[in-house]
């Protein structure tokens, strides 16, 4: 207990910020700070632990052994703190103020973050969001050291440490020009292949979902247009040959296009968990709780 008396524990959450930020100026504005502040709290920290726990190196931050080792700990600590001292009160997102970064796919932009803005500024208006758009592999990197707190995409092969929760179930749908389609029936599967396709990712020479199914029957499909956005994609699609194939609630909207017809895809692939994925730190964290709850309800269809 002696411990406790040689620090202001308002240290700790200033300590927390800069782990999981790893930089000065981003930590200040997670906790709505002055920059200045965030650094004079540094160096109280330094002092305390003896230990610089944020050094430059490469022209980045990057923490020390003994800053890494405090991650895990002291997230579960302000964790049980949180909920010794708000048991009563749960949290109280109408008051609550913060910065929530999420990384998702411009699938989910379109999806999910419209109805998501409108809730949180409803139930939460002093929560800020960041949103990043990277591949799969970098969402569950930056999960891990803490450059996000939320990434919604597929993880079918998560580690471990990355908590997974399914938001809703998904299967694929080709789009195309109706009148590049046989008249009455949709194309065979020599059709589909013979068409030049729409490649939606964020790297022109990815394998997806879909790619992988057309390896598994020694085929490939011809990627005439390789892009980022699938809203664009679907005003590639009128008066051309050209084919998308996506997840379903992707084209949602696509019947302000009068011209195109959906299809169903003519091979087998399967019906995939779209998710919400995040660092099992923050796992019983009750601001982190109620964002992964307003996702899921954000998430769920318009009927």
């Amino acid at each position: 207990m002696d411990n406790l008396r040689q620090i202001d524990l308002n240290l700790l959450t200033v300590l927390h910020a800069l782990l999981i930020e790893k930089h000065v100026t981003r930590a200040a504005t997670r906790l709505h700070k002055s920059q200045p502040a965030v650094s004079h709290s540094l160096a109280l920290l330094r002092a305390h632990f003896d230990d610089p726990l944020l050094v430059r190196r490469g022209g980045h931050m990057e923490l020390t052994a003994k800053a890494d080792a405090l991650i895990q700990p002291l997230s579960d600590t302000l964790t049980r703190l949180s909920g010794l001292l708000g048991s009563d009160r749960g949290f109280d997102s109408s008051n609550a103020t913060g910065r929530f970064k999420l990384a998702m796919s411009d699938y989910a932009t379109r999806i999910v973050l419209p109805r998501l803005v409108k809730y949180c500024r409803t139930h939460a208006p002093g929560i800020d969001l960041a949103i990043s758009q990277v591949s799969r592999d970098t969402m569950l990197t930056q999960l891990t050291d803490g450059e996000l707190d939320l990434a919604l995409g597929l993880f079918p092969d998560a580690p471990n440490h990355i908590r997974v929760q399914t938001l809703f179930m998904e299967n694929y749908i080709s789009i195309a020009n109706e009148n590049s389609l046989p008249e009455g029936r949709n194309l065979s599967l020599e059709e589909w292949l013979e068409r030049p396709h729409i490649l939606v990712a964020l790297r022109p020479d990815s394998r997806d979902e879909i790619e992988r199914a057309l390896a598994l029957l020694g085929l490939e499909r011809r990627i005439a247009v390789a892009m980022t956005h699938w809203g664009t994609a679907i005003d590639l699609l009128e008066n051309t040959d050209l084919v998308l194939t996506v997840a379903s609630r992707a084209i949602e909207a696509s019947e302000r296009y009068k011209n195109l017809r959906r299809f169903t895809p003519p091979l087998e692939l399967p019906t995939f968990a779209y998710q919400q994925g995040w660092h099992n730190r923050w796992e019983h964290d009750p601001a982190h709780q109620w964002l992964r709850q307003a996702v899921v309800k954000c998430s769920q269809p318009i009927r």
